[in-house]
């Protein structure tokens, strides 16, 4: 028998593999954002507490029963340095009746994700920029980003190719409208 020659890995493929086989200290996040690799802290209790407010938000005001995730890895397109990103927002949202993280891999597909939600920390910029563009290669339909830096926040629509057509930016303390399947405005007044 002959050995088959194997096909040598592209860069692309070494970065993923060594990605997936990355072992990070318990708490802490590591993504794969358009070829780079990045690895986040445990987020601080303001972090968490703005999570908090908009989920308990969506859950008492939706106008669509909406499953939750704050843990949820997915699976997007990457860009050119890197065909794959993976990213784990700092919450998922999608429509209860989806079940959508019932039996998904820690890796899953974005299909049927409805919003996806970053508070800034340790890296305000790839929330910003990177991350945006991922989600929006992901077909996500909603971005909810909470910039403490900025004290803001936007949320990012209509997602066509690398990026959203529309964003709406409001300061903290001000009303944002989420559309539909949530239907209601978004109360900032506790992000101040």
């Amino acid at each position: 028998m002959t050995a088959m020659a194997h096909e040598p890995l592209t860069r692309a493929e070494v970065l993923l593999e060594g990605f997936l086989a990355l072992d990070t200290p318990e708490g802490f996040r590591a993504e794969l954002i358009e070829g780079d690799i990045v690895v986040t802290p445990p987020p601080d209790g303001d972090h968490e507490d703005y999570i908090e407010l908009v989920v308990s938000q969506v859950y008492r005001r939706s106008r669509t029963d909406m499953q939750f995730s704050g843990n949820k890895g997915l699976k997007l397109k990457g860009g050119e340095a890197c065909p794959k990103s993976h990213a784990i927002p700092d919450g998922t949202f999608a429509p209860r009746k989806l079940r959508l993280f019932k039996g998904a891999e820690p890796w899953m597909p974005c299909d049927g994700v409805t919003m996806v939600v970053e508070v800034t920390s340790t890296r305000p910029q790839a929330d910003r920029e990177a991350k945006r563009r991922c989600y929006a290669r992901g077909g996500i339909p909603l971005y909810l980003l909470i910039d403490r830096d900025e004290s803001s926040v936007t949320l990012f629509s209509e997602a066509e190719g690398d990026d959203y057509r529309q964003h709406c930016t409001l300061p903290f303390g001000k009303a944002l409208a989420l559309p539909e399947p949530f239907g209601f405005e978004l109360e900032t007044s506790e992000f101040v």
